[in-house]
């Protein structure tokens, strides 16, 4: 339970992000392909910090600016990783493409850029050091049944958008 809870509570938070960014961007809030709250591509990014810094720190046993000059490099490469097959998978699955970083200066194809690599690796430091702890705070109280609601809302969700082929945005 405990990973599923942060698989929906970061793919929330994603989507607050998105919505945020698109707002001052002056473009209509309207963050992901999904109709609820969810944006799953920083859920599973999430998931990726926390399995991967957890192998980190209790696996490789190096010393503190070691692991997090590890921790960095291999997330950032994960996630920019994430990041194209998401933005690839989107636009073979539903012909559209939600970013596109062609007109960043450092941009590989339109889907990566270095640029936004630089901001996963800090979301990632964000991540393991601010919120995760702050998150281990209240997540062990939400009750399985919260859970399995949000299973069956995001299922659904998850559901009708495929079906349906269109995405919400």
């Amino acid at each position: 339970m405990y990973y599923l809870n942060c698989f929906f509570i970061y793919s929330f938070i994603g989507f607050v992000y998105e919505n945020i960014i698109e707002f001052v961007r002056g473009k209509k809030p309207g963050s992901g392909m999904l109709y609820g709250p969810f944006t799953p591509i920083y859920g599973i990014g999430a998931l990726l910090i926390l399995v991967i810094s957890k192998f980190i720190f209790n696996i490789l046993n190096l010393n503190k600016v070691l692991e997090v000059i590890i921790i960095v490099l291999s997330l950032t490469i994960i996630l920019t990783v994430l990041e194209w097959i998401g933005g690839v998978l989107i636009e073979k699955i539903f012909h559209v493409t939600f970013w596109d970083y062609s007109n960043f200066k450092f941009h590989i194809g339109k889907y990566i850029a270095l640029e936004v690599s630089f901001i996963w690796a800090l979301g990632s430091l964000l991540v393991i050091y601010v919120l995760q702890p702050l998150i281990n705070k209240f997540i062990f109280f939400i009750p399985s049944y919260v859970t399995y609601i949000l299973i069956i809302i995001f299922t659904i969700d998850l559901v009708v958008t495929f079906s349906s082929k269109k995405v919400h945005k």
